[in-house]
């Protein structure tokens, strides 16, 4: 994304906000509802042009048909002062809603929309500004950006609270980097937020098919630009830059394929609507993006939602909250009404054979000792493959939470494996092993907050190693975890372990607790240089001292 466009994005932007659209969902749903109604224009545009040149034999069916060509972004646009605004609001917008037989996703997308930009003047200048870009000639990747752009921009205003709807990138790419989603995998996040899981998992898939995908710092390309440094100027005086790939995924087979692999379930309105709107400016407009409360059986999820699996998940769902008994899903392995457990269950549940997972979960439900706790750390430990526990600093979500969480990553073995296990467990000790890491960096500051978020600091990263780690990790079949075993006494001077091992037995020992600390290896201190005997002679000593003072004041007192 270039600087003119960033320019442009930063007045239409500074308007929006200026004029009194201070709440950041309602700012990025308002945005993203011009955007959506100026992207199915384009998508007319190219309709026409396609059945022009095909005489009228082409069989895309136009979304303005007739009298509703006066809908239309580019026959609007011209309107000013109440008269735009009370068209779009009251004309536009419940159009857009009908169109359930035609476009059931745009319906979907504008049922119960309300245009909330009241001043005229300053909706004329935002789709005006909106008016010069010319989103089909974008790549999948700048469009992405541009909504990326937006979110970045939120997060830096005074009290703006977007950041809790997101989970910071660097954390998002290392869970999509982990589970490693192609191209025919279903994909799903359970509670999708603004879709930055999904988003990324299809980034990953389009860099895989792409004949030249290029490497972005977490930060973002801007943040390379505004230095005025290449790549390799970075890498060089930052070795342990973390960055991932993006393409345009030009090998891509069968983007249908692609896009109905995509699934997303989001309780928030709100959020669903920006969550659609993020996977249509990456090129995803057929996504099965729905709102639902996953959890519960009355909560919008139809049979086939319910009885659907999945061969990756990602996932980092809400963790405070309580669910009343009655609504929650029958079929999660808990009794539990915490959030945490019930999308932890729900993660488990929800995943096909041989799928892997990777969900972020609060540390209290790596160790709590409540029977819920342990039944499901249980079930996870012997009825799944759980590969990995990674711990994240605890200023990971600053500002909006400073909560210590974990990332579990998991698979769901075949039936016949899962019994093979409970036989090896109960005849000849379980040796599977499971992979601790624990992050103390994430290339942030973890303490300082500036400009609604925490400053740079890309020297310092422990998320790079940790993923060339679990490459070899997984080279080896997820046989041989690098480091240590747990409760390993390590010589005096060694140097702190990131990552180390435990047998699953080792951890059904100790009530299932999945705490990274529990198991970590110590280093043992160093002997004293002195020599033993010279020690104890010095001690002695001192106690013989002891012993004649406490005698002498015994004779004081007793002649007093």
């Amino acid at each position: 994304m270039n600087q003119e466009i960033r320019s442009k994005l930063d007045r239409i932007c500074n308007i929006l906000w200026g004029g009194g659209l201070a709440v950041p969902t309602l700012f990025v749903e308002q945005i993203s509802y011009l955007i959506y109604l100026k992207l199915l224009d384009e998508r007319e545009a190219e309709l026409e042009l396609k059945a022009r040149l095909l005489k009228g034999k082409g069989n895309g069916k136009p979304l303005f048909p007739d009298q509703a060509s006066r809908y239309r972004w580019s026959n609007w646009r011209f309107k000013s002062g109440k008269e735009l605004r009370d068209f779009v609001r009251d004309e536009v917008f419940p159009y857009m809603a009908s169109l359930l037989k035609e476009e059931p996703q745009v319906a979907i997308y504008f049922q119960d929309a309300k245009l909330e930009i009241e001043d005229p003047h300053v909706l004329k200048e935002v789709i005006d500004g909106l008016d010069t870009f010319q989103f089909g000639k974008l790549g999948p990747d700048v469009k992405g950006d541009i909504f990326e752009y937006l979110l970045q921009y939120l997060s830096r205003q005074p009290q703006s609270d977007m950041g809790q709807f997101r989970t910071p990138r660097q954390i998002r790419m290392a869970m999509v980097e982990m589970v490693d989603p192609d191209l025919g995998d279903t994909i799903c996040d359970l509670a999708c937020g603004t879709a930055g899981c999904l988003v990324d998992c299809v980034e990953h898939i389009l860099a895989k098919y792409s004949a030249e995908p290029r490497e972005v710092p977490i930060y973002g390309e801007e943040w390379l630009a505004d230095r005025g440094w290449t790549l390799a100027q970075a890498r060089k005086g930052i070795p342990n830059l973390q960055t991932y790939r993006k393409g345009a995924g030009e090998k891509i087979p069968d983007w249908e394929l692609l896009e109905r692999s995509i699934f997303g379930f989001e309780v928030s309105r709100q959020m669903m609507r920006i969550s659609m709107m993020n996977l249509v400016l990456h090129g995803i407009r057929n996504a099965h993006v729905k709102r639902a409360n996953s959890l519960s059986e009355l909560g919008g999820m139809s049979d086939e939602d319910l009885h659907r699996r999945y061969k990756c998940i990602l996932m980092n769902p809400p963790f405070a909250g309580m669910l009343p008994t009655e609504s929650i899903r029958k079929d999660l392995p808990t009794q539990s009404k915490k959030s945490e457990l019930l999308f932890l269950g729900l993660a488990m549940e929800s995943l096909a054979v041989g799928g892997v997972c990777a969900i972020i979960v609060p540390e209290g439900a790596l160790f709590g000792s409540t029977s819920s706790h342990i039944e499901l750390r249980k079930k996870l430990l012997e009825d799944y493959e759980l590969l990995a526990v990674i711990s994240l600093p605890a200023g990971v979500f600053k500002p909006y939470a400073g909560v210590k969480t974990g990332i579990l990553v998991f698979r769901k073995p075949a039936e016949t494996a899962k019994a093979e296990s409970r036989k090896q467990k109960a005849e000849k000790g379980d040796g599977r092993r499971v992979w601790f890491y624990q992050i103390n960096n994430d290339g942030y500051d973890p303490d300082k907050i500036t400009g609604g978020g925490r400053p740079e600091t890309p020297e310092r990263n422990d998320i790079p190693e940790m993923l060339r780690q679990w490459k070899t990790f997984k080279a080896s079949g997820f046989k041989k975890p690098p480091g240590k075993e747990a409760g390993a006494l390590l010589p005096p001077g060694t140097e702190e372990v990131k990552c180390w091992w435990a047998k699953i037995r080792t951890i059904a020992e100790n009530d299932y607790n999945l705490a990274a600390g529990r198991y970590k290896p110590q280093v043992a201190e160093k002997a004293p240089e002195e020599d033993p005997a010279e020690l104890i002679a010095k001690t002695l000593k001192v106690e013989r001292e002891i012993t004649s003072g406490l005698e002498k004041l015994l004779q004081e007192v007793a002649k007093a």
